[in-house]
């Protein structure tokens, strides 16, 4: 028999512009229109309901939910999006800081299972009063089989016209405030006279898009790609001869970018800016280069290096697919998060 899987699509508030009270009411929105939907769901008793922060918003439908039916309940933490929406300054009223964060203090320990996706993060639910015999780590996986290093030019060098002799520095992901893409345009408008052979493309939507592009104003070694479709995802990533990681110091290890898996899963070496000792910073060295967030002479100074280096960018990047290989192959952590759903139903 084969199995189904129901989606119900809820609707919510997405605001053109980020604000404080926008973000707000925007997590807010989710939160009303799922909760009849999570209530419906009483009707068939789960054994398990799983929530994913973003957004912690919806996280006390689950855990109601779940009590109401006599069901476990586990939190999985992708990004712990209260500290990074006062971190980086979206939110900055004092008194709510203090609410938010003891209410989910509060709310996370209450949850049977909390799981998150690095070292760092494991670390930080522990910090904020999670029971260590309830935290799991499970890393996001990389698709190893499907994203893998071409042995041929990838097709998009010939859409592109990009030639032969030019070297890619891509970027792919979203384009919002946490990643710091401003310093992307600034390494682009230093190297655009110097090193006429790189080129920057740039990959994806997000918030902070318009505004890049009236910085990017005139600069004719940056491309600009919209949202490639899932079956284009390795052609994409094997344009690159390097990748670009940016994140701002204000997000360090508060998320651990997904995006980074099939980066490293492709065969090419990557560049993030990440403060020493996180798990970021972890991850990449021995794959690529390492840079302070926000520097941008350290940054153009990494691209010049692999842009220059052919045998450098070939050792990392094969170093690079060990490690996706090794540890982020989707087959082994699924079989390991199946285990523990398996020991938390009985």
């Amino acid at each position: 028999m084969e199995a189904s899987l129901r989606v119900y699509r809820c609707p919510l508030y997405v605001p053109v512009s980020d604000s404080g009270l926008k973000r707000i009411l925007h997590l807010v929105s989710f939160a009303l229109s799922s909760f009849p939907v999570m209530i419906r769901q009483l009707v068939w008793r789960p054994d398990v309901v799983w929530v994913v922060e973003p957004t912690l918003a919806g996280a006390p439908a689950a855990w109601l939910v779940a009590r109401m039916s006599g069901a476990k309940v586990w939190l999985h933490v992708q990004d712990f999006e209260v500290d990074m929406a006062f971190g980086m300054g979206l939110l900055r009223w004092g008194w709510l800081r203090r609410f938010a964060l003891g209410f989910e203090r509060v709310l996370m320990r209450r949850f049977d299972r909390v799981s998150t996706i690095s070292a760092s993060m494991r670390t930080r639910l522990l910090l904020k009063g999670v029971d260590v015999e309830r935290v799991r780590n499970f890393p996001n996986w990389a698709n190893v089989a499907e994203i893998f290093p071409l042995s041929w030019p990838s097709e998009l060098h010939k859409t592109l016209s990009i030639s032969e002799g030019e070297v890619v520095a891509l970027y792919s992901g979203n384009m919002g405030q946490k990643q710091g893409l401003e310093l992307l345009i600034e390494a682009a408008q230093r190297m655009a006279v110097s090193m006429p052979a790189l080129r920057f493309v740039l990959c994806g939507e997000g918030a902070a898009k318009t505004h890049l592009q009236r910085m990017a104003v005139g600069l004719k070694n940056i491309l600009w790609l919209p949202l490639q479709p899932l079956e284009q995802m390795n052609e994409l990533l094997n344009l690159a001869d390097f990748h670009l990681l940016p994140q701002r110091a204000d997000a360090s290890d508060l998320v651990m970018p997904s995006k980074l898996t099939n980066m490293l899963a492709s065969g090419r070496p990557v560049i993030a800016t990440a403060l020493e000792d996180t798990e970021v910073s972890r991850v990449v060295l021995g794959c690529g280069l390492v840079t302070p967030p926000g520097d941008v002479d350290a940054l153009v100074t990494a691209i010049q290096q692999l842009a220059e280096d052919g045998e450098l960018r070939a050792s990392f990047g094969q170093a690079a697919r060990a490690y996706a290989v090794q540890h982020l192959a989707k087959d082994a952590i699924l079989r390991r998060f199946k285990a523990d759903l398996e020991q938390l139903c009985r």
